[in-house]
């Protein structure tokens, strides 16, 4: 199974694919998102989005700043104010 991701600023849509698992910097500290979370909202903080695309793998990092991630029934929505491309 997959997680469902997306990464969106105010601009654009930056992402949306099937994952693993993302690793989000919370306002209050990091957590990791894989499919099947129970629902969960957060205020992130300046840092990196890490986005591990198979079990295993090594993350590839997206630098972000500030903004919301929600976790659903369709998966990790991530709503940056910036994404360093």
């Amino acid at each position: 199974m997959a997680l469902h991701f997306e990464l969106v600023t105010p601009e654009k849509l930056v992402r949306s694919e099937e994952v693993h698992m993302v690793v989000v910097p919370g306002s209050e500290g990091e957590f990791g998102v894989l499919e099947g979370h129970a629902p969960f909202m957060s205020t992130i903080a300046d840092g990196t989005v890490q986005v591990f695309k198979t079990a295993g793998a090594q993350p590839e990092s997206i630098m972000v700043r500030g903004g919301f991630a929600e976790v659903g029934d369709k998966g990790l929505t991530v709503l940056a104010e910036h994404v360093d491309d």
